[in-house]
């Protein structure tokens, strides 16, 4: 059999998870020294320098209800902020976004006016802006002062408040409010594309 054969000539012996064969003559030894001493073929096995570790993933949810934002690291909590949601009739929308815009030290457009208010500590945004969602529909409602009709697009996003009181209340006009040190904060922790989510 070729077994008994190839166990009559060889002697093998298992080192360190290598299976070592010694060859039974002085010429088969002579071949194998020559093989060993060789240079090895570059392998396409050869492990490749390591990668580095993927940066740590950030996401934002809003509890409205609860007037909690949570800044999510990995899916662990990282940091949360009191905040102050929209209005009756102005609520913050619900669902899934993604940041889409970052500014430091916004001016302010008043939707239906027009006027602006230059960066300072009378800004409605406070001195960061992080805008989640564009919306084209246009608004109309009571803003608790007066009706307000909203035409064209806007912007719904996080910023700071000039009106710290206001925070842990529902009376922005969709946007979500954060005292202007938290927004700062905040500013530090995300990016554009960073996940938004907005529950009930």
């Amino acid at each position: 059999m070729i077994v008994s054969v190839l166990a009559a000539r060889f002697a093998s012996l298992l080192t360190c998870g290598l299976l070592v064969v010694a060859p039974a003559s002085a010429e088969a030894a002579s071949r194998l020294k020559w093989t060993l001493s060789s240079p090895a073929p570059s392998s396409p096995l050869t492990p490749s320098p390591a990668l580095p570790s993927p940066a740590p993933t950030s996401s934002l949810v809003l509890f409205r209800a609860q007037r909690q934002l949570l800044v999510l690291e990995n899916g662990r909590e990282l940091r949360r902020f009191p905040v102050a949601v929209g209005m009756p009739g102005w609520e913050t929308p619900l669902g899934r976004f993604e940041v889409i815009e970052m500014r430091a030290n916004p001016e302010w457009e008043h939707p239906a006016t027009g006027q602006v208010v230059p960066a300072g500590p009378n800004n409605p945004l406070g001195s960061r802006w992080i805008g989640f969602l564009r919306d084209c529909q246009g608004r109309s409602g009571f803003n608790g002062q007066q009706h307000l009709e909203v035409k064209g697009c806007v912007t719904v996003g996080f910023h700071g408040t000039p009106q710290r009181v206001s925070v842990g209340q529902a009376v922005s006009h969709g946007c979500v409010r954060l005292l202007d040190e938290n927004v700062q904060d905040l500013f530090q922790l995300v990016e554009v594309g960073t996940m938004v989510t907005v529950l009930p």
